[in-house]
Formats: C-alpha cells, sequence, structure tokens
C-alpha cells in the first residue's frame, strides 16, 4: 500500500511531485522517494522515513525535468530502508517505475530474470516489474513492453513507468490497486489519489480494472491490456482543495470530528424530504424494484465500516421486515455460500478501494445477486462495480482513523432503513418521528463537540493507562468495538470492546483500579442492565468513564467521570455516543505525542488483502 504520482507538461515536475506526495501522506507511509529524465538520464532519491527527509536529501538537487514519479511506501515485501524505497530501476538504469500493489508470482519471475542475468538490489517484489519490463523494451516501445510485461503478473498494481529512451511519456496500469489520471491544459498527471491532483485538474479519468493508459503532455490514450482502445471523458470533481487542508486544527482527525455536523447536513441534504415524510436516493432509483422483493440484506465491510454496518443490521432489523446479516469482507469471500437471487450485498468503504471489500462485491456480482456501496471517495472501484449505490459526498476524509465518514455512514444507514421501511411495514408516524430526530442531530453533536476541553481533561486522566475496556448493549456495543479500535489505533494502548453483558463472562478478571472503563450508557431499554454490569466494576475498583444521556443523575453514583449527550430517539444514541470516544482516543493520543494522522503500520486505503 503506498501513494504514486507522475507529471509530464511544461512544469518543473519536482514541486508537484512532491505537492502530491505531501497530500497522501496520510495514507500511511515508511519511505518516499521520487525520479526524473533530466539531460537525458534517469536520476532517482529515495530514502527511508518521513517526506521532509527526502527533502532534505533533494536539497543540493537543482531538478527542472517536466517529467517524473514520485512514491511513498508501505512496506509489504522487504523492510523498510533507503534502498527498498520506491521508486525502482532496471539494471540498466533506464526505466523507473512505481507501484502500489503486490506481485503474487515475484519469486517465480525473479527466478526466471535471474536466469536470464537480472541482478536485483531489493527485497521487494516490486523492483521485479522494473526488470520485466525491460525485458521486452526492445525497440524503443515502452508501451508495449509494459503490456508484455503485465501479461506474465499475477496479482495486484496500480503502475508509472517512465523510460530515459521514450522522455515524451508515461504509461500507467491499473488491476486490483487504484489509479486516476489528471487532464489538464498540455499537461496529464497519474495518481492512486484524488487529492495528489486537485492543486493541479479537477478533470480526471478513473483507469478500469486492466486498463493501460499512455501518458503524454498534449494527450493520452487508454486501452486493454489486450491493445482494445477504451473511450472515456473525463469528469470533473468538485472537491474544494481546502477540504484536504487542516484548517488551522493540530491534526487532520480533530477537524473531521469537529466537521461532524456539517457531514450530517451533508448526508441528509436532497434525501430526506420532510414536508413529504420520505426518503429519496437517486443512485437507487434503478433498483427499487429488487429493493421491495429482496428477503435478505448482507453488509460487507471492513475496520470502522464494518461497525457501521453492526449498526446497520440492529436499525434495519427494527425498523423493516428484513433479515440482516454482517460479514468482514475478508471472511465472506471464503464462506462458498450460494447467495439466493433475491440476497442485497451492501458494501460500505470510505475509500471505495479497500481490497477485500471489492473482492466480496465482485463475488456477489459474479453470482448476479444485487450489490450495492456506500462510498465517499466519487469514481471509486467499488462505486463503479456495484449495481446501484450511495455516496456520502462529505469531501475527503485525510486521517487513517475515519471519524466523519463513520457518521454519515450511520445517518445514510438510517435514511436506507427508512426507504426499506416506506416499501414494507413501516408506519408514517414512525417515519416522521426519525426523521425529525435526524434534523436536529446537527444541532445535537454541535453540544457535544462544545465539551470537547472536559473530555480533554478527561483523557488527561487516564492518558499512562496501559489498557482500556470498552462496554456497551444492543446498538451501543458496536460503539464500543469503534471505540476500542479508535484507542488502539491513534494511542497504542491495549483496548478491548465488549458487550456490558459479557463482563462478567471473563473480562471481570482484568478489571482492578488501573483498569479504566469506558461505558456508553444512554437512558435506553437496556439501560438498568448496563447499570448493573457497571456496578460488577465499581466493586472491583474499576475506573468508570460513563457516556450517558444529558438528565442522568443516577450514573453519577457509581461514574468517576460523565460525558453527557443530548436526548434522541434510541436508534439515533450511536451517532451521538460514537463522537465522545473519538475525542477521548483523540486527546488521549495528543498526550502520548502519538502521530495521530499517520498511525505506525496502518494505511488510509487498504488496497492489498
Amino acid at each position: 500500500m503506498c501513494g504514486i504520482i507522475g507529471y509530464i507538461g511544461p512544469k518543473k515536475s519536482l514541486p508537484i511531485l512532491l505537492d502530491g506526495l505531501k497530500r497522501m501522506e496520510y495514507r500511511g507511509y515508511d519511505s518516499a522517494g521520487i525520479a526524473v529524465i533530466e539531460d537525458g538520464r534517469l536520476k532517482i532519491v529515495k530514502k527511508q522515513g518521513k517526506l521532509d527527509v527526502l527533502k532534505k536529501e533533494l536539497k543540493p538537487y537543482k531538478f527542472s525535468a517536466n517529467l517524473g514519479l514520485g512514491h511513498i511506501r508501505w512496506a509489504t515485501h522487504g523492510e523498510p530502508s533507503d534502498l527498498n524505497a520506491h521508486p525502482h530501476t532496471d539494471g540498466k538504469n533506464e526505466i523507473a517505475i512505481v507501484h502500489n500493489g503486490i506481485v503474487e508470482n515475484y519469486q517465480g519471475l525473479k527466478k526466471w530474470l535471474i536466469e536470464k542475468g537480472c541482478q536485483f538490489k531489493t527485497k521487494t517484489d516490486s523492483e521485479i516489474l522494473a526488470h520485466l519490463i525491460n525485458e521486452y523494451h526492445q525497440d524503443n516501445d515502452l508501451e508495449q513492453a509494459v503490456r508484455l510485461a503485465l501479461k506474465k503478473v499475477i496479482g495486484a498494481y496500480g503502475l508509472a513507468v517512465i523510460s530515459k529512451k521514450e522522455p515524451d511519456k508515461i504509461i500507467a496500469a491499473r488491476l486490483g490497486s487504484p489509479v486516476v489520471l489528471g487532464i489538464g491544459k498540455n499537461e496529464r498527471l497519474v495518481a492512486s489519489d484524488l487529492t495528489a491532483l486537485l492543486p493541479v485538474t479537477k478533470n480526471v479519468i478513473f483507469l478500469e480494472e486492466g486498463e493501460l493508459a499512455v501518458l503524454t503532455a498534449e494527450g493520452h490514450k487508454i486501452t486493454k491490456l489486450n491493445g482494445q482502445e477504451e473511450t472515456r471523458q473525463p469528469q470533473q470533481i468538485d472537491w474544494d482543495i481546502e477540504q484536504a487542508e487542516k484548517g488551522g486544527y493540530d491534526h487532520f482527525m480533530l477537524k473531521e470530528i469537529m466537521e461532524e455536523p456539517a457531514t450530517v447536513k451533508a448526508s441528509l441534504r436532497g434525501r430526506m424530504i420532510l414536508e413529504k415524510n420520505i426518503v429519496v436516493f437517486g443512485g437507487l432509483i434503478d433498483v427499487m424494484d429488487q429493493l421491495a422483493q429482496a428477503n435478505r440484506l448482507i453488509i460487507v465491510a471492513c475496520g470502522t465500516a464494518h461497525y457501521a454496518g453492526r449498526i446497520a443490521e440492529y436499525i434495519i432489523e427494527n425498523l423493516v421486515d428484513l433479515p440482516v446479516e454482517v460479514d468482514y469482507a475478508s471472511e465472506f469471500r471464503y464462506k462458498e455460500e450460494p447467495l439466493d437471487p433475491k440476497t442485497i450485498v451492501l458494501a460500505i468503504s470510505q475509500s471505495g478501494e479497500t481490497a477485500d471489500t471489492l473482492a466480496a462485491v465482485r463475488l456477489a456480482n459474479q453470482q448476479g445477486i444485487l450489490t450495492l456501496g456506500i462510498v465517499n471517495t466519487v469514481g471509486s472501484s467499488i462505486a463503479r462495480e456495484t449495481k446501484a449505490g450511495i455516496y456520502n459526498h462529505i469531501g475527503p476524509e485525510v486521517a487513517v482513523a475515519s471519524t466523519k465518514a463513520f457518521v454519515s455512514q450511520l445517518v445514510i444507514i438510517t435514511l436506507l432503513a427508512i426507504l426499506l421501511g416506506q416499501q414494507r411495514r413501516l408506519a408514517d408516524n414512525q417515519i416522521k418521528t426519525i426523521m425529525a430526530e435526524l434534523d436536529q442531530l446537527p444541532e445535537k453533536i454541535q453540544t457535544i463537540l462544545d465539551q470537547k476541553a472536559t473530555i480533554e481533561k478527561i483523557a488527561k486522566l487516564y492518558c499512562q493507562a496501559e489498557n482500556f475496556i470498552f462496554v456497551g448493549r444492543k446498538l451501543n456495543y458496536p460503539i464500543a468495538l469503534e471505540g476500542a479500535l479508535k484507542m488502539k489505533e491513534i494511542s497504542y494502548i491495549h483496548a478491548e470492546g465488549y458487550p456490558a453483558g459479557e463482563l462478567k463472562h471473563g473480562p471481570l478478571a482484568l478489571i482492578d483500579e488501573n483498569w479504566p472503563v469506558v461505558a456508553i450508557i444512554s437512558r435506553d431499554s437496556v439501560y438498568e442492565k448496563t447499570l448493573s454490569n457497571l456496578e460488577e466494576v465499581k466493586a472491583r475498583k474499576g475506573k468508570i468513564i460513563a457516556i450517558a444521556t444529558e438528565g442522568d443523575q443516577q450514573i453519577k453514583t457509581i461514574a468517576d467521570q460523565v460525558i453527557y449527550i443530548p436526548k434522541t430517539i434510541e436508534l439515533l444514541n450511536p451517532i451521538l455516543n460514537v463522537i465522545p470516544v473519538q475525542l477521548l482516543a483523540y486527546y488521549v493520543a495528543k498526550f502520548r505525542g502519538c502521530p495521530i494522522d499517520q498511525p505506525r503500520n496502518l494505511a488510509k486505503s487498504v488496497t492489498v488483502e
């Protein structure tokens, strides 16, 4: 997993490459590098560490090249090092490649290439590609060399290639890993991420699976690997580049949490028609009959999106006569389960590029099942390959730890449940109540955000803890899982999420005065039962941080600290309850001095298995 960028045009390429890499830092990475063709020579500079290390290394150089590639690497094959960093070259230092993905058959290819006399410098699978392309680069036809080389590759790639023999072009290719082309005036770009292109152009073309593109300053050509030419017009992306800037906040994560009132408004806009008491999704109009006839919904997702799916299970089964299953996408694809024609598979992914979720969609598509997507990134793979879907339309989410996208997913899931309910048994007065409460969410979220100073003080009390347990029941159990995930992701503290009723079945053995328990305890149908579970924690001297409904005085008798959220209906409590756990994890990580937006070993878009 990594970020790639390439530029060809009238401008100096280096500043564009470095700016593009900077905008992809949120993906997570351990090294960075660039390749340019300068004075007829291929020149490469790459370093382990952050982008600033590379920039320092580049200071003595005065590159003016109009063609170049850039890369940030997240190690899969070969440890992080200067040598293993991209770009990689062939043995003659004529070809440079940057690669996102995994070459699954690299061992066999490497053995074959060594027998042909190739000498390898790195421990990466990606270096294979440079040598392989060079094997076929006989007649100064880089396009054909890449095409022939990729026919031997098994695996996934988002690839960009340059050659000093043909310094007027970039070859890009995509299979299982996102690639987007930027179309400017007398200039072309290629990247793995939209945010890297937006400062230069908002006109883009997303490469489809198995496509190859030839980019020159004046134009581009897209073909299938077999040479069949494809024609596709650019689309304009309406994201404002300022949306991807910190806006005065210390971290993108905090900025994105603070954007959550606006996130809810954006997720509701044009979809919840209050005066008509209905929900409308333009992206689902063509499949409304299939939705009405569905007898089963399977939700596939990974990480935070999976927890959104778990909440969807509660909400949809509560409001609609429709059984729901939630699978980790990485497990669903191996179940070998025959799917009924009336089954719907719903994929949830912020990036729309999550490899396992995309594989699950493709598996369902192969069986002729209706596939839907809830994604944020316009034109992403899941958005294109599902048969219908819903965009979040909340702008880029930069921090690795997802926050505003999760809130948006929950809002859209609730609207989807209403839509399905409209087709079935959901009463008009019930729809009206839910929609009225959804309409009030932005203001209620703001009241929680206004308490961030209080949450920061609580975080300071517990920032040296070595363990946390998050507990909740019913709809709040997935919020406990999400709270534990956030704490693990960005503060590196061991944390677990549990149903509160499971404490007595093992976890109570861990509780003492040094083990804080974060309890999500709304005034809902399981309030008394959750309260009883917390009494068990208190009896063992455990410290309790309660996230409770405003006006609840009883919780103060056992909790050490209380964070209050506004009252809402039970179905919407998770949307409000997740905000304090996001802020708590953020401030704990901040006090511990952790790299919040780019936690170690993690990446924003998990585009490999």
